[in-house]
């Protein structure tokens, strides 16, 4: 896993109808190893049309 930065934002409380500051904060976000990804792709199957 990676930390990615989300930038602040303004919100919309849709129940009072009022905008509402969102901070900037920190979210975890997966990011899979090149051998992960080959393996995935080798191993699907696509199906055409």
């Amino acid at each position: 896993f990676i930390i990615k930065t989300r930038a602040e934002k303004t919100g919309r409380n849709i129940s009072k109808n009022t905008t509402i500051k969102i901070p900037a904060h920190n979210i975890p976000a997966f990011k899979p190893a090149k051998v992960f990804v080959e393996g995935v792709k080798s191993n699907v199957a696509v199906e055409e049309k």
